[in-house]
């Protein structure tokens, strides 16, 4: 198993991944159900980190030398990601080895606890061939090629954000003002400032004098 950086760009463009199932002469593969997990990252905006998974699938009605498969590795997005900061809500293993839990281990709940996450990778079109004709006392062999397409990552726009400064802002005024006229009320009603009372001083009028004309 490896991983290739073919254009040498600095990113891993492909994994070549080779698994030998060893077999008695009286043992047959009639279906492969192969879980391949990774570690996700990207670094565009925000940094967005998980652990995700490929799943792979096929059945034949006849036993099996080989299986190739051939396909992507895209991401699934049912949600924005975020456009700054370090979002590591999904970096937890896609299985988790140390239950002491049977059910843990259920392929069934594996899948349904993965499609419960708003991001995800899946295998695209990975096109599988499956080979007949096994020798004895030879392995089932699973060769697989996946590639690491470019993809569209959408993150939020310039109007999203905004809309989103606003709605903070105006959550944050909003509990502001309660509790200040919370306080102001408290202060005025319990007499908690000492307050002196002030007539006010009305300035005197200036004495108009007039000269008297003979």
């Amino acid at each position: 198993t490896r991983e290739e950086d073919k254009n040498q760009d600095g990113k891993m463009d492909h994994l070549y991944f080779k698994l030998e199932l060893p077999l008695q002469s009286t043992e047959h593969v009639v279906g492969v159900q192969l879980i391949l997990v990774f570690s996700y990252q990207l670094h565009r905006m925000s940094t967005f980190v998980m652990q995700s998974m490929a799943f792979l699938q096929f059945f034949s009605p006849l036993p099996g030398s080989h299986l190739y498969v051939n396909g992507d590795l895209k991401l699934k997005q049912r949600q924005l990601l975020n456009h700054c900061g370090l979002d590591t809500r999904y970096n937890v293993s896609v299985i988790n080895g140390t239950s002491p839990f049977a059910s843990d281990y259920d392929l069934t709940n594996i899948i349904a606890a993965y499609q419960d996450r708003n991001v995800t990778t899946v295998l695209s079109d990975p096109n599988p061939v499956w080979m007949i004709g096994r020798a004895a006392d030879t392995p089932f062999i699973i060769n697989a090629t996946i590639h690491y397409p470019v993809e569209v990552i959408l993150y939020p726009g310039f109007w999203e954000m905004i809309k989103f400064a606003w709605i903070q802002y105006v959550s944050i005024l909003l509990i502001f003002l309660w509790v200040f006229g919370r306080i102001k009320i408290f202060v005025f009603q319990n007499q908690v400032l000492t307050t002196t009372p002030i007539s006010p001083v009305l300035p005197v009028s200036p004495v108009l004098t007039y000269k008297q004309h003979q």
